[in-house]
């Protein structure tokens, strides 16, 4: 914890890492942010030295956050790397999920290690990401020699973390993205079939947000398969038919996404213990016939 650390990047992330290892004890020694705006804003926060120039805070850090864009890590070692600012024993630490340690893996020549912490949590703004992170679950990546300041890291962000490979982070990545990002879209989903039957989208909202909520509680508490419900889950084909015909006359359109989602949906099914193979493939005849249908329409 004696560490100087330094942040490149006083974004959304960037500052609430900054603010909660401060609160935590960690010495935040120095911050820049391409908008000076930004690092205005996190050395009022944390009290610490604003710097002109990344490698400033580079070569004054003995882990060193680069928490930009992920459009612009790599823009940012690549800065580092050809001014000289990495230095032996150093750590380097960026918090994308979508990129791997590989792309800090210039500042390696210098004889630092490399690191990716990653917190699967959505941070839709400063104050939100300050309350959300402790608690959260991280993926941690890169140099072995640098797990234990990584775990370190996480520990005191009140966190629990698994180890990946650096191979599989896009995978990761998109395990993420479906979770966080299509369950949004998978709402939306619902709500503009509700739409379909004239329901107003902010009643259909309202109306969806108990069951949305009530689906998550089932999932945390009793897990998945077990808390797949439904037609599907009980293996009643024929109220499965009745939403495709319906869908046919009123929201045409949805029924390729609807049919895809009942396609999957039927192996948790079959996991779940509530209909077996034969069943399954009913089911599975059954959205077939709807996708080669909407195959052959495209």
């Amino acid at each position: 914890m004696s560490k100087k650390i330094g942040i490149i990047g006083a974004g959304v992330v960037g500052t609430a890492v900054g603010v909660v290892l401060k609160q935590k004890g960690y010495e935040i020694t120095s911050a820049y942010d391409i908008k000076f705006e930004s690092t205005k804003q996190l050395v009022e926060r944390i009290g610490c030295t604003p710097h002109t120039s990344p490698q400033e805070v580079s070569r004054s850090a003995e882990i060193l956050f680069i928490t930009t864009s992920d459009a612009a890590i790599e823009n940012v070692v690549d800065t580092l790397a050809d001014r000289r600012a990495f230095y032996p024993g150093q750590i380097v630490v960026h918090m994308s999920g979508a990129q791997s340690s590989e792309i800090l893996d210039r500042s390696k020549a210098f004889g630092a290690s490399v690191l990716s912490v990653h917190p699967l949590q959505s941070f839709a703004n400063v104050e939100g990401a300050i309350k959300n992170l402790p608690g959260s679950v991280f993926s941690i990546e890169g140099d072995r020699e640098a797990y234990d300041v990584a775990v370190g890291i996480v520990e005191a962000l009140e966190g629990e973390y698994f180890f990946i490979d650096r191979k599989a982070k896009p995978l990761y990545h998109a395990g993420a993205c479906v979770v966080s990002n299509y369950l949004v879209t998978l709402i939306d989903f619902g709500i503009r079939l509700l739409e379909s039957t004239g329901i107003p989208r902010s009643a259909g909202v309202k109306a969806l947000l108990p069951l949305i909520h009530g689906t998550v509680n089932n999932i945390e508490n009793i897990g998945i398969p077990r808390a797949l419900t439904g037609p599907i889950s009980r293996g009643d084909l024929n109220t499965i038919i009745k939403h495709l015909d319906c869908l046919e006359q009123m929201a045409p359109e949805l029924m390729k996404l609807y049919s895809w989602l009942g396609f999957y949906t039927t192996q948790i099914a079959v996991e779940k213990g509530t209909i077996d193979h034969s069943v399954m493939e009913e089911f599975l005849n059954v959205f077939r016939k709807e996708l080669s249908r909407s195959v052959s329409a495209s």
